[in-house]
């Protein structure tokens, strides 16, 4: 099996899920829920229960939530190779859900704004594993020199790398060229609807990978309700799979990252697209339906 290394972000997810409509001004009743989170961290999570054998690179605080958040990662089989930021607290994002499920997320980077080039371990990086990276990483510039460092030690083991877009409005702030300058030579790219948009100026999904498919040979795109997408090159269209039927949607967090932990190992393996963006929507689909963004233990 693959061995995967997933460079990114730890935090603790703070979800505040509203029972009526906001009250502007006064108080909304709302159930606050506190998460172990982080894109790079929940697919790390995600990959370690489906049997992965995968290592996680961060940064977090020397705060209690640091501490609880490392020893969840290892409570779920994960590597955790994290470095202990002395200053910074662990990277905190508040999620409010409204009443209709509707999701808005305020992120506090904390200690991931620090990783440093030396935090990443280069005895990780060896011919025949793969490197996941976290596209927050890339977009936060006090981790971005890292995250580069990653995927140079990569480039010299001769590993696989896969990237995520991170988030459609950080994207946009960042700029379309910058991100693929930065993600030159990555084999897989997986977004969403809105960050493929955010990259290429283009609403339609299909439209948009054959766009993306000028700077990766391979383009992933989370379509939400609408299952996803896999292209390449050469092919006259996307293969496209539908999402998994779901009873009842109880938190859209950390779903994408549950698809990205679905997707790689079949991708790995040389499953065919459609089996891998089917096993992407299984596991999605079972992140929906508890609160929070990692598998329940």
């Amino acid at each position: 099996m693959t061995r995967v290394v997933v460079v990114g972000d730890l935090m603790t997810d703070a979800v505040a899920r509203a029972a009526y409509p906001l009250a502007k001004g006064s108080d909304t009743p709302a159930s606050v829920t506190m998460h172990g989170g982080g894109s790079g961290a929940n697919v790390s999570a995600w990959l370690a229960v489906e049997g992965v054998d995968v290592a996680f690179v961060g940064r977090r605080g020397s705060d209690i939530n640091g501490r609880n958040r490392d020893m969840e990662l290892m409570g779920y089989g994960v590597d955790a190779r994290l470095v202990m930021d002395p200053e910074r607290p662990t990277g905190t994002c508040v999620i409010l859900i409204t009443h209709k499920g509707d999701r808005t997320m305020m992120s506090d980077p904390g200690a991931n704004g620090a990783l440093l080039p030396d935090d990443i371990p280069a005895d990780l990086f060896t011919p025949g594993g793969h490197l996941h990276v976290s596209g927050y990483s890339l977009l936060n510039e006090g981790s971005r020199n890292a995250a580069l460092h990653a995927l140079r030690l990569a480039g010299k083991a001769g590993m696989s790398v896969s990237v995520d877009g991170a988030s459609s409005s950080p994207l946009k702030r960042a700029g379309a060229e910058p991100f693929f300058e930065w993600t030159h030579g990555t084999k897989l790219l997986i977004v969403s609807t809105s960050e493929a948009e955010a990259l290429t100026g283009r609403d339609e999904p299909e439209l948009a990978a054959k766009v993306l498919t000028a700077w990766y040979p391979q383009v992933v795109i989370k379509m939400a309700d609408e299952g996803s997408l896999w292209y390449t090159n050469g092919r006259p269209e996307p293969i496209v799979v539908p999402a998994e039927p779901v009873e009842k949607v109880v938190d859209g967090t950390g779903a994408g990252d549950a698809f990205t932990a679905g997707f790689l190992p079949a991708w790995l393996d040389g499953k065919p697209p459609a089996e891998a963006l089917a096993a992407g929507n299984r596991l999605a689909a079972r992140a929906i339906t508890h609160l929070g963004a990692r598998p329940a233990l």
